[in-house]
């Protein structure tokens, strides 16, 4: 949504496609719907697909020299990758998380094939369209993409002439930064780690508290705000732990702490070096989160306790003293989580507002008179597809759809920040917008201050993770999503209902359940649960000889018929 400036569903990320490939019942997250019904069907490629045009594609373009170092997850194979989608120099880890000092055991001592948890998130990264076939010994990730990027910056600045630095002749540049950290295995520099030693001693409950207290102090959230409640009952809680549970626990939110501090410093020599070359005031700087905190718990899995438990207990560290380091592996849970996105309903993976709310920290150039002071604070509706409209406009460039470059081509459903932000206009959205958002079956679709969420009940039966109805909340007096209205205001709930319809039509949703509008059932090609991507990298020998682990999935239209892609467009096999 960052690059195309239009919906996942729509752009091939209808779903991630290692959950597509994921038997039900196995999704780490509590997914109980099958995915099956959304394998091959178009939007849910697992890579950014034809019917967009990336932001990068575009600024290339229009002359700009586009950089990226970091995460990419949006396409394996090189014809899918940051140089085939507008990036001249990139260095981008494929896969969707990895071991972050680039370490694999199952390498190193010719242990069997790894569990697909562990094989799946290899860490398998491209240089401008060339595989890399190993990572340097001081490889850490956060450290490693800062490095590259900033090495790029520099080749940029060295390649202009001196009449070009202080002209406007000077070729711009787009640099996408997007970092793996801190997804999980947390793992850290001790440097970092250390500093944090102590600090979350008490638990996940005292620190959700204080954060909330300090949201409250800064004016991020009113102080009467009613929190939604923690839940989280596939795991302990905290006084139920024993001392040496309890010391991992506060260990691994210590190394997730260490993982963002290292972000920092990364994200801050990289904007070091543009003010020690005088072209920080020029440079829009846009840092944001992804999604909500991390919660899964892999331990409250069952699949987790076959293959993935043995592979960890047997190649993996987790004493205390080591988490944190390259042969360590662990993660911190939805208590954690919960204290990270509070006041806020839930986390990551989840359509509520703790899944889909993050910050957004942003840097303008000299020139924009932007309404919120320095250091000031603006709560107004935006989402993460007015982004490449408004860098669009920021840079006097215009979309090309419905067409470009000889294939047709769908325009961007965000809206440019730039009239608001020059003051020309109120806000970034008119008051009653709507959005909708879908997650493996979660739900939401919000028009104005009024949203309505569906979420499955996890496990069995309803409970504060899961209604199995669609709720209805009013976010004005309600951030945290616990006073369901739907009974109170049913002519609003049918409103957004059809809304809903609307929104499934528009972006090419597949509903995984009748709540969420006409269910198709799996054809029974849909059936395998392996087959579903375009380059099997997790296999032995998948890397030293990827051609022979290329293949091409099946593709679906909407109705479940074979189609394929012949000469811009999709037509009926």
């Amino acid at each position: 949504m960052i690059l195309t400036g239009t919906d996942n569903h729509i752009a091939g990320l209808g779903s991630l496609v290692e959950w597509l490939s994921t038997p039900t019942g196995a999704n780490p997250k509590g997914v109980k719907e099958s995915q099956a019904p959304a394998r091959g069907k178009l939007g849910y490629e697992g890579y950014l697909n034809e019917k967009v045009v990336t932001l990068p594609e575009i600024l290339q373009d229009a002359g700009y020299l586009t950089l990226m170092s970091g995460k990419w997850h949006l396409g394996l194979r090189k014809d899918k990758s940051p140089c085939a989608r507008g990036f001249e120099r990139s260095f981008a880890l494929l896969s969707g998380a990895s071991n972050h000092f680039g370490w694999e055991p199952q390498l190193e001592y010719d242990a069997p094939q790894a569990p697909k948890m562990f094989s799946m998130n290899a860490p398998l990264h491209m240089e401008d369209g060339e595989y890399v076939k190993s990572l340097p010994k001081d490889w850490y990730s956060s450290d490693s993409y800062g490095n590259i990027l900033l090495h790029y910056l520099k080749d940029w600045h060295a390649s202009s002439s001196e009449d070009q630095k202080e002209s406007a002749l000077q070729q711009p540049f787009f640099a996408y930064y997007p970092f793996t950290a801190p997804h999980w295995p947390l793992q850290a520099p001790q440097e970092y780690i250390k500093h944090y030693r102590g600090q979350y001693d008490d638990g996940p409950d005292a620190l959700r508290l204080r954060r909330l207290g300090r949201l409250k102090d800064l004016g991020l959230v009113e102080k009467d705000v009613e929190p939604h409640p923690v839940v989280a009952s596939e795991v302990p809680e905290w006084s139920e732990l024993s001392p040496e549970h309890r010391a991992k626990s506060a260990r691994a939110m210590e190394v997730y702490a260490g993982m963002v501090e290292c972000i920092d410093h990364n994200v801050g020599k990289v904007v070091d070096y543009l003010e020690e070359i005088g072209e920080l005031d020029n440079t829009f700087v846009m840092f944001m989160s992804d999604n909500g905190a991390e919660g899964g718990a892999h331990e409250a899995n069952p699949a987790f306790h076959g293959g993935p438990m043995a592979h960890l207990q047997r190649y993996y560290n987790n004493s205390l003293d080591n988490l944190g380091n390259y042969d360590s592996f662990c993660w911190y849970g939805p208590r954690w989580a919960q204290a990270s996105t509070a006041p806020s309903r839930m986390y990551k993976s989840y359509t509520t507002e703790g899944g889909i709310r993050v910050p957004c920290i942003a840097k303008f150039p000299t020139g924009y008179d932007c309404p919120i002071p320095k250091n000031g604070i603006n709560h107004k509706f935006s989402t993460i597809m007015d982004i490449a409209p408004t860098l669009l406009e920021m840079a006097g460039v215009t979309h090309p759809a419905p067409t470009h470059k000889g294939r047709e081509v769908v325009g961007m459903r965000g809206r440019s920040m730039v009239p608001w932000l020059n003051g020309d206009a109120t806000s970034i959205h008119v008051a009653d917008f709507v959005e909708g958002w879908e997650m493996s079956g979660r739900a939401a679709i919000r028009k104005g201050n009024w949203k309505a969420v569906y979420l499955p009940a996890k496990k069995s039966g309803p409970s504060r993770a899961g209604a199995d109805k669609w709720e209805l909340f009013d976010l004005d007096k309600d951030p945290g999503e616990i006073h369901d209205l739907s009974e109170q205001s049913p002519d609003t709930l049918r409103e957004l209902l059809k809304l809903w319809d609307q929104y499934v039509m528009e972006a090419g949703v597949i509903p995984l359940n009748p709540a969420l509008g006409e269910y198709i059932a799996a054809t029974e090609e849909q059936m395998p649960d392996d087959g579903w991507m375009e380059y099997e990298f997790w296999k032995r020998g998948a890397r030293e000889d990827p051609e022979k682990f290329f293949h091409r999935p099946l593709r679906f239209d909407r109705l479940g018929n074979r189609v394929q892609y012949v000469d811009g467009s999709f037509e009926r096999v």
